[in-house]
């Protein structure tokens, strides 16, 4: 019988039992996702209705569909849930494993309920949300997907990989017309778990959900969650390799994005030699998400690459702006769509240090802040090595080309985003000299990253001109004690003077608009997940409200102490790539 076609628009819930009504998707032996006659007439519940937004009452009216992607590519065709070797295919149909304990919602972004999803926030009250994102229900039209993919991790081919502990549950296109695929990370094993028990904990997950929602406020790509679920499920984890292993609490988070293609994606048929798969794949994303670029082109894998190459420039570029480091930038974790995702080990500097390293795990510092962009461009030159069997020899010497020019798209990237950090209006020749004497300046006095930057957004020029900090300033109170600040000082007057039709007031309003004041700094995180082990979810619920407005000086912020010097035992927190 061939499957019914199904308007993405209308959705009913079927419990893991696999009741259900009308036909059953052939797909899903054991679950029965239900193929009402009735939804096949039905059209988008917001038709007519004005602002009024379907899912008010609930998610009885909504909907996603797994459709474009099953349609588009071979499925594994084994579909028991056991960890194996697969080939010749993009996805495995795998369901997510319901946690057996009781389930407790620890936050949700209104932002993208609302605004991305097309649900009233009110919806998180109820039982069929918390069924939803922990994993317990699935919604009719979504054929649950895990991932398989490849990468090199830490330098080296690490094969197949894949969504060991994550779910793409649908894609669900919403009134803007904007297509998100919705993935739940953490719940449960998959084909692709190879050692691993398909959980996530919480402390993990209150940092991806935190830290997900935080650099989308910055301005920074990047993917999106939606809600953040605790259980009482035990999970076992030797969070830092050391052989002490403890018992901790599994969790999962519903995330958003475009995509969750990424370089490994394609590493793993070009491996595999599934060139045919390989073609299909790129093709696939080329039309949903570079649309600029014609599917009928035979030049679209170089423009392809091209365009991949400097969006993955100008990703890490704004990554240093705000003092990110990933943490675990292996291909796996790359976005094809230059997205941040994968967060997992990362962490915001404190202290201006090119050699920081926030993850435990990497002994060697591959992954310091200060190689960012030297990662970017092994990851981009293994993307084109996936890529090389499917273009022509002209085609490969042009894609080397384009590779060759990273640099320098990284370099003008990273010189706009840190003039626009100075305040500095055109372009001067010595903007650079200027930008690294202040960074040689902050790495020697060991200057706090976001503060210093931010309190030259808030200082006047007169007050600079005199060398007078106030108290407020301490970051600047630290750099300033540093020798040569004064030159520097007296430089980066002089080339405010250059700024034509400037004011003092108008190159602040301009820094402080670009400056965060608030970042999920590491101490600011931990403190959150040691009260959420104790069910008190409100440090998570004030970030989380801090951090939606990271460049407005905040009330509530300002009285955690969120502006001032980290604390001392924030110089002893660790984080590894346990989670």
């Amino acid at each position: 019988m061939p499957r019914l076609r199904v308007p993405w628009a209308v959705a009913c819930f079927v419990w893991a039992c696999g009741v259900g009504c009308g036909d059953l998707d052939p797909l899903c032996p054991s679950w029965g996702l239900c193929r009402a006659p009735l939804a096949l007439n039905a059209s988008p519940p917001w038709q007519g209705c004005g602002e009024t937004w379907w899912g008010a009452a609930g998610l009885s009216l909504w909907g996603l569909s797994s459709d474009s992607l099953i349609d588009s590519f071979p499925i594994d065709p084994i579909q028991e849930n056991y960890v194996r070797n697969v080939r010749n295919c993009i996805f495995s149909v795998v369901y997510p494993t319901p946690f057996k304990s009781k389930v407790l919602l620890v936050a949700v972004s209104e932002d993208v309920i609302e605004n991305i999803l097309d649900l009233h926030i009110s919806v998180q009250g109820t039982s069929d949300f918390l069924q939803f994102v922990s994993g317990g229900k699935v919604i009719f039209g979504s054929v649950p997907l895990a991932h398989r993919y490849g990468g090199h991790q830490f330098g080296s081919w690490a094969g197949q990989l894949g969504d060991g502990r994550a779910h793409l549950i649908g894609v669900y296109t919403n009134r803007h017309g904007e297509r998100w695929e919705l993935q739940l990370k953490g719940s449960g094993k998959t084909p692709y778990s190879r050692n691993g028990d398909g959980r996530a904990v919480l402390r993990s997950s209150v940092r991806e959900f935190l830290c997900s929602e935080a650099m989308h406020y910055l301005g920074i790509p990047t993917s999106r969650a939606a809600s953040l679920v605790v259980s009482d499920d035990e999970v076992w984890r030797d969070q830092f390799y050391n052989g002490n292993i403890k018992k901790e609490r599994g969790a999962i988070v519903l995330r958003l994005a475009k995509s969750w293609f990424r370089i490994g994606s394609l590493e793993i048929l070009a491996h595999s030699g599934e060139l045919d798969l390989q073609r299909r794949l790129l093709d696939f994303i080329i039309q949903e998400h570079f649309p600029l670029i014609a599917v009928n082109d035979s030049d679209r894998y170089l423009e392809f690459f091209s365009t991949v190459v400097s969006e993955t420039a100008n990703l890490i570029a704004l990554w240093m702006s705000v003092g990110f480091a990933h943490g675990v930038c292996n291909t796996d974790n790359f976005s094809l769509l230059s997205i941040t995702i994968d967060y997992g080990p990362f962490g915001f500097m404190d202290s201006y240090d090119p050699n920081f390293v926030p993850n435990t795990s990497d002994d060697e510092g591959r992954y310091k802040i200060g190689n960012q962009a030297n990662v970017g461009l092994f990851n981009l030159n293994k993307l084109l090595q996936a890529l090389k069997p499917l273009l022509d020899p002209r085609q490969k010497q042009l894609a080397s080309q384009v590779l060759e020019g990273y640099g320098q798209h990284y370099y003008t990237r990273f010189t706009e985003l840190f003039r626009a950090k100075l305040g500095l209006l055109g372009d001067d020749e010595n903007d650079n000299y200027l930008i690294g004497f202040l960074l040689k300046l902050m790495e020697d006095r060991r200057a706090d990253f976001t503060m210093t930057f931010r309190e030259l957004s808030e200082i006047t020029e007169d007050q600079l001109k005199e060398l007078h900090i106030p108290e407020e300033f301490w970051a600047l109170q630290d750099l300033g004690k540093h020798k040569l600040f004064s030159e520097w000082v007296s430089m980066y007057l002089l080339r405010l003077e250059h700024n034509k039709g400037d004011t003092d007031v108008k190159r602040r309003k301009r820094m402080t608009a670009v400056n965060p004041r608030y970042v999920l700094r590491n101490w600011m995180a931990e403190s959150a997940v040691q009260k959420a082990n104790l069910n008190d979810f409100s440090e998570v619920h004030l970030l989380q409200q801090i951090l939606q407005h990271p460049f407005r000086r905040q009330e509530a912020a300002e009285k955690a102490g969120y502006s001032l010097r980290p604390p001392a035992w924030a110089k002893d927190l660790k984080v590894s790539c346990s989670s």
